[in-house]
């Protein structure tokens, strides 16, 4: 298999994309019987396109300290059933009420509501399974570390308590530091565990220094996605988003674009990315698809 770090970075996420979706096939195979309609949705909901930028972040940084790319492929395949299983609750008219994920019918849309809530509860406890099998890792330290990193970024204190601090501003003024707290819980929390799962795989400790860079790496970065993320909702169209445009302004939701304008968050966007690539300063040309990975964060158009 060609090394990504020698790939260009749309060659490396395809590549990645490619393998990554091979994985999630094959852990969530077809199955008959009366649970066949249930493993249908979840497969529609983890298998129904998507960038991989998740999953993408836990191969190059797994790889970056030597941690096998089969392993690796478990994780990523597990932290993209966590994201799928929130887009899929998300997306629900108790939520943000959105018929329309990548460019297809929403999960509730495609089955209903009731197969769409099973299918992302279902999401939710394959992710952690899939970590603490011994294939993911022989070290049954490791696969504990990668499952209560996960769960910290998952749960009330990270996404899941995100979404709530979302639901109770609607209508709401918010200040900034509310937004960036909403924000690091309920998107980045789960790119920061991305990143940071790569190198738990790997064997680093909570102290090691390499480790604490690539958390900064993450934490930026996922800042970094949320506010091209308002930007995008902002300045994108519905086919470009494969989802609704201008959900949070109908909405009347604070974000970056309403409380810093347009230009305000292109440049809050930069300069976190800029200061996640000065995260990994210290780990030379290794980490080179890292970097413009950071670039293509706030550059994408979707």
């Amino acid at each position: 298999m060609t090394d990504s770090h020698a790939l260009p970075l749309k060659d490396a996420l395809r590549q990645a994309c490619r393998d990554i979706e091979a994985s999630i096939d094959a852990l969530l195979p077809p199955v008959p019987g009366d649970e066949s309609l249930l493993i249908e949705a979840m497969r529609y909901a983890a298998l129904n396109g998507g960038k991989r930028l998740r999953g993408f972040l836990v191969l190059e940084i797994a790889a970056l300290f030597g941690a096998p790319r089969e392993a690796a492929l478990r994780v990523a395949a597990s932290v993209e059933f966590l994201h799928a299983y929130s887009l899929v609750h998300d997306d629900l008219p108790a939520m943000d009420d959105d018929d329309l994920r990548r460019g297809q019918p929403s999960t509730h849309k495609k089955f209903n509501e009731a197969f769409a809530i099973l299918a992302g509860d279902a999401l939710q406890t394959s992710a952690f399974e899939v970590l603490l099998e011994e294939a993911t890792s022989k070290d049954p330290a490791i696969r504990a570390d990668l499952a209560l990193a996960l769960a910290r970024a998952s749960g009330s204190a990270g996404m899941v308590g995100g979404q709530v601090i979302d639901i109770r501003g609607e209508g709401k003024a918010l200040p900034l530091e509310k937004v960036q707290r909403l924000h690091a819980m309920k998107t980045g929390a789960l790119i920061r565990y991305a990143a940071e799962a790569g190198a738990i795989l790997a064997g680093l400790k909570a102290d090691d220094p390499r480790r604490e860079a690539i958390i900064r790496y993450g934490t930026d970065l996922g800042t970094a996605f949320q506010v091209a993320d308002d930007i995008l909702d902002t300045t994108a169209s519905t086919e470009e988003l494969g989802k609704t445009a201008g959900k949070d302004e109908d909405a009347c939701k604070s974000n970056y674009v309403s409380l810093l304008g347009i230009e305000g968050a292109r440049k809050e966007a930069q300069r976190l990315s800029e200061q996640a690539r000065q995260s990994l300063s210290s780990f030379g040309p290794q980490a080179e698809t890292l970097r413009a990975l950071a670039d293509y964060f706030v550059e994408r158009r979707n």
